[in-house]
């Protein structure tokens, strides 16, 4: 619908200022603040992206996924038996196995995500990109999360794009894709809904901000536009598209500032795990910190969690 996308016009001011506001909101405290924590570590996917990932930090990371928050800290809040396990775990291709394996010795059902089509500068060919979803999804990835070509948003090739993302879509089969706009390299507010669109309507399950390698990552700016655009997506289909802030989300106050931002703009359903994400690797330390804090009234030292 190309003729929808030309229409778009983005009050930048007016963004800029909500998003000021934004970091004024006074955070919940107390058993609300306890309770906003424990389910923004149900939306996390626990990621590790990193060069020298291995299949033990990968073991590791996929045993911090099924017990997030210490056993006795949870018993204490009466939330022990509710099966708090983080959203998904995150990592590279080559090491969806390694993550399968863990989780399923583990005994549980945490879906495995993956990035794919050329993460994170999304610089190769599209052949490429198809074949690297298929092969993680082959590996056993649940879920993919694939990277646009910036420069065909920033040359308005918008109909290019669009296939592109319909057959990455076409390409992930059964598995839910999510679809990496890399916000801080699109050039203008303006393009982050257009791209958001775009991706929505090739059949993105997800929009996410970012891959977590760009100099800027999420912003609340992007993820007011991008929210409204997933606003009025499902206003025109009645299709729900999740939302994923990712990169440079690291304390829990931020983690609460986002899910209240959801809440606010797309409603109480899209506080779930099916429909919304936030993707980080350090987040969930913080997390633990502060839920430590609530029920024993000091400070966690360093021995104290495991860690993430």
């Amino acid at each position: 619908e190309l003729g929808w996308i030309s229409k778009v016009h983005v009050n930048r001011p007016a963004v800029v200022r909500h998003a000021e506001q934004i970091k004024k909101w006074r955070t919940v405290k107390g058993n609300w603040q306890a309770a906003w924590l424990l389910k923004a570590v149900t939306c996390i996917d626990l990621t590790t992206l990193s060069g020298d990932d291995t299949p033990s930090n990968v073991h590791r990371l996929c045993f911090k996924a099924k017990h997030p928050i210490r056993e006795d800290l949870l018993k204490a809040l009466d939330m022990h038996d509710k099966g708090i396990t983080v959203g998904a775990v995150c990592v590279y291709p080559a090491r969806v196995t390694d993550a399968v394996n863990a989780l399923k010795a583990a005994g549980c059902n945490i879906p495995v995500a993956s990035v794919a089509a050329g993460f994170p500068s999304g610089q190769t060919p599209l052949e490429t990109k198809l074949a690297e979803i298929k092969l993680a999804v082959e590996y056993g990835a649940r879920e993919i999360d694939i990277v646009i070509s910036r420069s065909l948003v920033l040359t308005g090739q918008w109909e290019r794009l669009y296939e592109e993302i319909r057959q990455c879509r076409e390409a992930c089969g059964k598995a839910h894709m999510k679809t990496i706009l890399a916000t801080g390299e699109l050039g203008s507010l303006a393009n982050v809904y257009k791209a958001s669109m775009i991706a929505m309507m090739a059949g993105s399950d997800f929009i996410k901000t970012s891959t977590g390698k760009e100099v800027e990552n999420a912003t609340f700016p992007v993820g007011i536009v991008m929210m409204r655009a997933i606003r009025e997506f499902y206003w025109q289909t009645g299709n729900k598209v999740g939302f994923k802030p990712a990169g440079g989300i690291r304390t829990a106050k931020e983690a609460i500032t986002w899910l209240m931002l959801v809440k606010e703009e797309l409603g109480v359903e899209w506080l779930t795990p099916e429909l919304f994400r936030l993707g980080a690797s350090s987040l969930l330390e913080d997390i633990e910190k502060q839920i430590f804090y609530h029920v024993t009234g000091s400070y966690a030292l360093q021995h104290d969690l495991a860690m993430a």
